[in-house]
């Protein structure tokens, strides 16, 4: 916590002329972390927007097209061309804790085409939400409320509020449940992706799952393989009180990519929304320390929109800087 305040206490004293010989090329901010980042959005392999990218000072991006291997393959040409990489593949939602098991196997098939896509893209990891629970009238705490046990073997969750848990014990089996069949899932997808050497980056998206930090660092480490890692969403966690430095130091090596958004909670900390990165509740220098401290280098791609290219860019620098 004290190198914190010393970080800002320098920034401070050192703003007019640091800030000066920054901007003009003479020292980077970014000197003063080990760790180096990468600036990205989320967009589609076309060349427009690929140049408007590097116009703005990105780094690359991640892609939600799961495209063939050989015209990933054209879509990597076109952006090493420009200067930019294609570095994670966006499978997103699938249906591991399906009833259905037709519904679990094309999912399944999906993300295989995805592992494919990203090996001809030369991105080296899919982003994948295993599944999400809820709804149908199920009981669940509010956000703040989880207080969660698990068993650190099996990773199946126990309690989830402090108290009488009776009124959760729908939501607590659908949990478990999700979680080993997500596991199962998982599994047989590792072989695919030691093959291609593409990481299996697993993001649990308020999809009501693993919601605090020790639960979700448990079963993602419970694969004991170092094709399935962590894609940590900074401002998706944000309403469940753990604040995201927490989140990062948790998991530690498992984390293999970072998506950005920020979350302004309510005054009372119950609820809130969704605002542009560094406009709401994250502490943005205590999240860089962060990353800094776990030893990650790797990709910060913002997972946004409403503001031009250049602001987001200009707002990533600030905060690979450390403010």
């Amino acid at each position: 916590m004290n190198t914190h305040f010393t970080r800002r206490d320098f920034v401070k004293t050192s703003a007019a002329a640091g800030l000066g010989l920054w901007a003009a090329g003479s020292l980077d901010a970014r000197a003063a972390f080990k760790t180096k980042l990468h600036k990205a959005m989320i967009r589609k392999p076309i060349e427009a927007e690929m140049q408007a990218l590097k116009e703005a000072g990105f780094d690359g991006f991640e892609t939600n097209v799961i495209a063939s291997p050989e015209e990933a393959a054209g879509s990597r040409k076109l952006a090493e061309k420009l200067g930019l990489r294609i570095h994670s593949v966006l499978r997103g939602w699938a249906e591991f804790n399906s009833d259905d098991p037709a519904k679990v196997e094309s999912s399944i098939e999906v993300t295989r085409n995805a592992l494919r896509a990203a090996k001809g893209y030369g991105a080296d990891a899919i982003l994948l939400v295993p599944c999400r629970i809820g709804g149908k009238g199920m009981a669940m705490p509010e956000a703040w409320e989880f207080d969660i046990e698990f068993d650190p073997k099996t990773g199946h969750v126990k309690k989830v509020v402090a108290g009488d848990n009776e009124k959760f014990k729908d939501y607590i089996a659908a949990q478990n449940h999700a979680t080993d069949t997500s596991r199962a899932a998982v599994k047989k997808l590792i072989p695919l992706a030691k093959e291609l050497k593409v990481v299996i980056a697993l993001e649990n998206v308020w999809n009501n799952l693993w919601v605090k930090p020790a639960l979700f660092q448990n079963f993602v480490a419970s694969f004991h393989n170092e094709w399935v890692k962590a894609y940590f969403d900074i401002g998706n966690h944000v309403k469940y009180i753990a604040p995201p430095e927490e989140w990062i130091r948790t998991l530690g090596p498992l984390v293999a990519k970072l998506h950005v958004k920020d979350f302004q909670l309510n005054p009372d900390k119950h609820g809130g929304k969704f605002v542009h990165p560094r406009d709401g509740s994250v502490n943005w220098p205590a999240v860089r320390q962060a990353i800094e401290d776990i030893g990650h280098s790797g990709w910060l791609t913002i997972e946004d929109g409403g503001l031009s290219l250049k602001e987001f860019n200009d707002r990533l620098d600030l905060i690979i800087a450390g403010k």
